[in-house]
């Protein structure tokens, strides 16, 4: 009864342990710029999925009720629905993942980010991308670590549980203004 108990709470702590320790190999993932290391801890498929419709979601805010309701808006919603699931699926490999989480982009690799101005041929290590984050169970199967960009807008990475093992599913980034911000 004891072993059973005792291993019991083995599985426990290990489940309750696990979305840490992904948290910390995707940061070790991103710090050494090692692709194959943080593809271990993302589910593609279903990140792929929930960045498109967030995306989809945000074109059609933007263009609104009344664009949406004539033909050449439906057209033009295709459209730009095409063109941003393209872009996803550049975005959700490895490399854009670590650059996302990093908050590095196109610009900041063109602007030489990275680079040491002392030396060219050196390169500073990238940023800690989950210092500060904020750290919640949202069930025994779905974990989140909420993190504050540059300008202080809220990024949310969910994990979620398969099995034994907690993946990246889902970055939720915020379109909204940052509460407290005027502009």
């Amino acid at each position: 009864m004891a072993l059973a108990l005792l291993a019991l709470l083995a599985l426990l702590g290990w489940i309750a342990a696990g979305p840490f320790m992904t948290i910390n190999a995707i940061r070790e993932a991103i710090q050494a710029q090692d692709s194959a290391g943080l593809s271990r801890h993302v589910d593609f498929p279903l990140l792929r999925q929930n960045l498109r419709a967030q995306v989809e979601d945000a074109l059609a805010r933007r263009m609104g009720p009344d664009m949406l309701d004539s033909p050449l808006g439906g057209v033009a919603m295709g459209l730009a629905n095409q063109a941003a699931g393209g872009m996803v699926d550049a975005v959700a490999t490895p490399a854009g993942i670590g650059a996302i989480l990093e908050g590095r982009g196109l610009l900041h690799r063109i602007g030489g980010g990275g680079i040491d101005p002392n030396d060219a041929y050196a390169h500073r290590p990238p940023p800690d991308p989950l210092h500060d984050a904020r750290y919640r169970f949202e069930s025994p199967s779905r974990f989140t670590a909420t993190v504050r960009t540059a300008d202080g807008a809220p990024v949310v990475i969910v994990l979620l549980r398969q099995g034994l093992h907690w993946k990246l599913a889902d970055i939720r980034m915020s379109s909204a203004p940052p509460s407290g911000r005027t502009d």
